[in-house]
C-alpha cells in the first residue's frame, strides 16, 4: 500500500468531511459544505476524491438488532485442522454464507478465527453452531463466549 493510499494526503478539510459524515451520513452535501468551511462544488469535489480513494468505502442503514429479536450475540473462537491456503480459503467462502454470522475475524493465537454470531436466543444460536458452523470445511472445534450486554459497539 503506498503513502497515498493510507490517508496520508488527506489535509484538515478531509478529516472534517469525515468527522461529520461518520457522525451523520444523511448529511446534504449543502449543509457538509456548510460545516466544514466550503462551498458545494468544492466540497463535491473532495467527496468524491475520498470515495474513489477508498478511503469512504460506502454508506449504510444502521438497524438496531435487538428491534428485530436478534438480542443474543455469542463469539466463537474456531479452531482448524490445519491452516494451508487451500483450507483457509475453503472456510472463508463458506462462512460467508452464515447470515448469522456478523463478523468473521482470521486471528493470530492459539485458534484461527473469531466470529460474531448474533440470533434470537441462546437455543437458536445452539442451532447454527450445531448445523452451521460446526459443519463449517476444515473446523476441528469451537468455544463459545456469549455476550452479556454490549458495553461499545459502534454499529448501535
Amino acid at each position: 500500500m503506498s503513502n497515498s493510499d493510507t490517508g496520508s494526503h488527506l489535509d484538515r478539510t478531509d478529516y472534517r468531511i469525515l468527522a461529520e459524515l461518520a457522525a451523520n451520513a444523511r448529511l446534504p452535501v449543502t449543509e457538509l459544505a456548510v460545516r466544514v468551511g466550503l462551498s458545494k462544488s468544492p466540497c463535491q469535489v473532495r467527496l468524491k476524491r475520498l470515495q474513489e480513494k477508498g478511503v469512504i468505502r460506502g454508506f449504510r442503514t444502521v438497524i438496531d438488532p435487538a428491534k428485530l429479536g436478534l438480542d443474543h450475540v455469542a463469539f466463537v473462537e474456531v479452531r482448524l485442522a490445519d491452516t494451508t491456503e487451500k483450507s483457509l480459503a475453503a472456510f472463508n467462502a463458506a462462512v460467508r454464507l452464515i447470515t448469522e454470522v456478523e463478523q468473521c475475524h482470521l486471528i493470530a493465537g492459539s485458534f484461527d478465527y473469531l466470529l460474531k454470531v448474533r440470533t434470537r436466543d441462546i437455543r437458536s444460536y445452539r442451532e447454527v453452531l450445531g448445523t452451521k458452523i460446526s459443519a463449517l470445511p476444515g473446523v476441528a472445534g469451537t468455544s463459545t463466549y456469549v455476550s452479556m450486554q454490549p458495553i461499545i459497539d459502534d454499529t448501535m
